[in-house]
């Protein structure tokens, strides 16, 4: 069997069935969770497309004809990238298929928390029709925005927040200064992003940012300020930031992406009214879920047919 999807958890693969049926690639759908999933069902697949299945070095080593992984969406946590170029396989993801939706998530959540939009809702619903109690909500075109990681949904959303009149800092130090679409981002390094913000959206990815947002860094920021995470979870440290909820001293938060999902009735951070959290769902939209489809397809049928990958992750040694 040339092409494996090692794991899938959407409702069909049509779009998959039909790229690899028009350009004539076996394939079949497994439901592996673990690497002696992977081990003893995936014998022989030159390429995996997969969405959350480990594949590690054991995985790699067992598997000599793996040549391909084209993982489902940006991040690639789940897939060892340094050891899949030891062992000459190629490791692809889709990071432009949903970058609108991540922006647009991102926005509303942080409009949200801005607004007390969801807080007061379940206030007038719950108990009386009184405005005050979302008392202060600030006029947005006076906020400073800062922005951690400006690749292609931190300056899809600065795009989108630029609209509304605010101020945009960013920080990212893998970025050049001269980055397209980024001039009107004014660059700053972390320590000053941290103090100037009045809110945070994070756009980085997981491999260089670990832990980023953690006690020292909500004790720098503004009391006022609140944080977005639309990224990835392990981003921010999930028990300093109950910690700086509790304190008072970062304002609020949200959080599409946390590190153990799914997560599970009772967290700590589900009792802040400040908090709000949304299922992994900033990625999606009807139209997003079927370019990822596409695209990973794509990506396996022109590695078969000897053309370059258009989105690798890692360089072969």
């Amino acid at each position: 069997m040339r092409v494996i999807i090692t794991d899938c958890d959407h409702k069909d693969i049509n779009i998959e069935t039909e790229v690899f049926e028009q350009a004539g690639v076996e394939f079949k759908l497994l439901q592996c969770r673990k690497e002696d999933d992977l081990i003893r069902q995936c014998g022989g697949a030159e390429v995996f497309l997969n969405q959350y299945a480990p594949i590690t070095g054991r995985v790699m080593a067992s598997l000599p004809e793996l040549k391909l992984v084209v993982r489902y969406g940006v991040g690639v946590d789940n897939v060892d990238a340094t050891l899949a170029s030891k062992h000459g396989i190629q490791v692809c993801n889709v990071p432009d298929y949903g970058v609108n939706e991540v922006a647009d998530h991102a926005m509303a959540l942080m409009l949200t928390l801005l607004r007390r939009t969801a807080v007061m809702n379940a206030y007038t619903k719950n108990r009386t029709w009184d405005y005050t109690k979302a008392i202060p909500i600030r006029r947005l075109n006076q906020l400073t925005i800062g922005i951690t990681g400006l690749g292609r949904i931190g300056r899809n959303f600065a795009g989108k927040v630029r609209t509304l009149g605010c101020r945009i800092i960013g920080y990212d130090p893998l970025l050049s200064e001269d980055a397209a679409g980024t001039d009107f981002v004014s660059r700053v390094g972390f320590e000053d992003l941290l103090q100037e913000s009045d809110v945070i959206s994070i756009h980085c990815p997981l491999e260089t940012s670990r832990n980023l947002f953690s006690s020292s860094a909500f004790a720098k920021m503004k009391k006022s300020a609140i944080l977005i995470n639309t990224a990835r979870g392990g981003i921010v440290n999930e028990k300093d930031l109950d910690g700086a909820l509790e304190k008072g001293e970062i304002a609020g938060a949200a959080m599409d992406c946390m590190e153990n999902e799914p997560v599970k009735r009772g967290n700590p951070l589900f009792r802040h009214e400040n908090f709000i959290a949304t299922p992994h769902m900033a990625w999606y939209s009807e139209e997003a879920c079927l370019e990822l489809k596409r695209k990973a397809a794509e990506e396996a049928v022109r590695f078969f047919r000897g053309e370059a990958v258009r989105y690798p992750v890692n360089k072969l040694l």
